[in-house]
């Protein structure tokens, strides 16, 4: 008879993970403590000119850095270009809940950004949804939290906690924002790692412009141990990322073909894509002292397994055993 496996008991609270950065520890009689830097108060006085009016500037108790509160005309507002497509059921229930509730309590996240041709004069990474209900609502302005550093416009993955980002939202957001960055400066790409997040993320987005109903989600566990970071500049490595998304669309391709041929001798499941994926993963059982395949080794390995496929050998069963499904 087996012996009966006991749980270990824990020894006590589990060590949290230790967090990059360190707070500046600041009292609050220190957060309004000292003049701000001239580039704050030229940012006071632009807010003025706008027809916005500010209430306070402090340093914000973590980072020290100065952030300001002020009241801004909302039709001088508008949501980033590269974000994702508004949902209009969210909304229309933060409408609901601003309207029963009779007050508006969460300041909206902007930087100062003059849209050329526009009197747009302030960008929102993180708000949209509030804006939009605040503007559907009648609302003649809107109160932000104005950040004097524009570069927090690209941080909107790591700010926006508005509404969940599926993969598909992220990746085109990312790409996007590359997008505008490589036309900025010479940044290298791993300059970014803050702002998209994943490296993963810059080539998927090229292929959901490619295609919009790309199943990037069957790929996404591999690309995330495969794809990273590139140290050119955003200009130079956006020719690679576009090479990658190519190879990776042609081996969508291939993999679709097989599920067809799948479904063709009776076999059916939502998890059939995910099902050939996995079959042709060459990192799904690779050893973890193995040195790690590149993403050209890895795409070149799943081409060549998709090829070798034997849909003939691959019995129902063999399905039943597959994962479920993908984020997507």
């Amino acid at each position: 008879m087996a012996e009966r496996r006991v749980a270990k008991k824990s020894s006590g609270p589990r060590k949290r993970r230790k967090l990059a950065g360190k707070s500046t520890e600041l009292a609050p009689n220190e957060l309004l403590a000292g003049p701000a830097p001239k580039a704050v108060e030229e940012l006071l006085d632009a807010i003025g000119e706008d027809g916005g009016m500010v209430f306070t500037a402090y340093r914000e108790p973590f980072g020290g850095h100065w952030i300001i509160i002020a009241g801004l005309p909302i039709e001088r507002v508008e949501p980033t270009p590269y974000q994702r497509h508004l949902s209009d059921a969210h909304a229309r229930k933060l409408e609901g809940v601003i309207a029963k509730l009779g007050r508006f309590l969460d300041p909206i996240i902007v930087v100062r950004k003059e849209v050329k041709d526009s009197a747009i004069r302030y960008w929102t990474p993180n708000g949209n949804h509030r804006l939009q209900a605040m503007k559907a609502l009648g609302a003649k302005s809107i109160v932000g939290i104005v950040v004097p550093e524009t570069a927090t416009a690209y941080q909107i993955l790591a700010l926006n906690t508005e509404k969940a980002h599926n993969l598909r939202e992220r990746a085109l957001e990312v790409i996007k924002m590359y997008q505008e960055l490589a036309t900025l400066d010479s940044a290298r790409e791993d300059s970014y790692a803050l702002e998209f997040e994943e490296a993963a993320l810059i080539t998927l987005g090229l292929c959901y412009l490619e295609n919009g109903r790309f199943s990037g989600g069957a790929y996404h566990p591999i690309l995330r141990r495969s794809d990273l970071f590139l140290t050119k500049s955003l200009e130079a490595a956006i020719e690679v990322r576009r090479k990658r998304a190519k190879a990776l669309l042609d081996l969508d391709k291939a993999v679709i073909e097989k599920v067809e041929a799948l479904k063709a001798k009776g076999l059916t499941s939502p998890y059939l894509k995910s099902f050939v994926v996995a079959r042709i993963n060459p990192i799904r059982f690779r050893p973890k002292d193995a040195a790690p395949l590149s993403f050209d080794e890895v795409m070149d390995r799943m081409a060549k397994g998709a090829e070798k496929m034997n849909i003939d050998n691959i019995k129902v069963e063999d399905l039943a055993k597959s994962g479920g499904a993908t984020e997507e």
